[in-house]
């Protein structure tokens, strides 16, 4: 099923109804990757960040926001708690922070491997295949680098810092490297149609991702994109959920989504159990203190509940909360 572009476009342009019942009831009964819904520790260890992506409110532009940077000692305190609450999966991200030391890093990852952590998944920005077999050999199994738009013209316009071309480079990599491929899109970004999103999915298809961390736009302050429009479609963010997963029923798909109230971020409960019945089945818990989880701001009011939230969401969707 979808093994085309215009298949895509097709299911994305039915009328509501009868992609519910076509596709949407459907997708809700693949069974989820590992039987249940995925819980996993995350930290934002570093939000310094070269780039000036326009769509994103760490970009280097941004002097509104408190700057941090962790040390591998000062992050391996944070996720030892995710270890010692039950997590066996962490998600560890910065910004495109060259600042931090690729050694650092290596620290970082083989560190909390050591904790006990069985999956690590890493998101710090382009490096040289090399660098990508350090990490893989450190103990990274998942590396994620977005494209966050198939679009060669609008990727470029939106992300001056690099190139699409040189973005699929870093991502081809990554899959040379040997470790899983994290990637998706940006869904309803001003200036993304149908079309563009059918180019979206069918990369992910083609990319043979095993994680799409895929999001609606989501305004940030202080963002030139923020002047252009508002918050994407939560109904376009649920149809492509449903469509990867019928397309793609073994990878992982971010639960964690927005709903209507923006100011919940993406720990809206009736938005998580949404993209559930979608679909998704990952959610993330947020290991960074309360006084500065508001400086990881990627996107306004990000919002990360933790765990006893994760409990609320598989208890009111009747799926298993997985941790380890």
């Amino acid at each position: 099923m979808f093994d085309t572009r215009d298949e895509i476009l097709e299911a994305l342009n039915m009328p509501i109804e009868e992609f519910r019942a076509d596709v949407l009831a459907p997708a809700g009964s693949v069974p989820l990757p590992g039987g249940g819904i995925t819980g996993m520790a995350m930290l934002g260890y570093s939000n310094i960040c070269r780039s000036q992506c326009l769509y994103c409110g760490m970009r280097a532009g941004n002097k509104a926001i408190p700057r941090y940077r962790m040390g591998p000692a000062e992050a391996l305190a944070l996720t030892g708690i995710g270890r010692e609450l039950g997590f066996g999966r962490l998600f560890l991200i910065s910004g495109e922070d060259r600042g931090y030391s690729f050694e650092d890093i290596i620290s970082l990852v083989s560190g909390a491997r050591a904790q006990g952590y069985t999956r690590i998944d890493l998101a710090c920005g382009e490096f040289s295949l090399e660098q990508y077999k350090m990490l893989r050999d450190a103990g990274c199994t998942r590396y994620v680098m977005k494209f966050e738009m198939s679009d060669r013209e609008d990727f470029d316009r939106l992300n001056p810092s690099t190139s699409f071309d040189r973005r699929m480079a870093a991502i081809e990599a990554v899959i040379e490297s040997g470790m899983e491929l994290g990637s998706g899109n940006i869904v309803d970004y001003p200036g993304h149609n149908i079309e563009k999103m059918a180019g979206d999915i069918d990369l992910m298809r083609r990319l043979r991702i095993s994680w799409a961390p895929v999001v609606p736009y989501m305004p940030a302050a202080n963002t030139p994109l923020a002047l252009e429009g508002g918050r994407g479609s939560l109904e376009l963010i649920l149809r492509e959920i449903a469509i990867l997963r019928l397309m793609l029923p073994d990878v992982d798909i971010t639960a964690g989504q927005p709903g209507e109230d923006m100011k919940k971020g993406f720990g809206d409960e009736q938005g998580n159990l949404n993209a559930v019945a979608a679909g998704a089945n990952v959610l993330f818990a947020d290991l960074l203190p309360a006084g500065r989880a508001q400086d990881f701001n990627v996107v306004d009011n990000r919002n990360l509940p933790g765990l006893g939230h994760m409990r609320r969401i598989s208890e009111l969707s009747n799926r298993p909360l997985i941790l380890e």
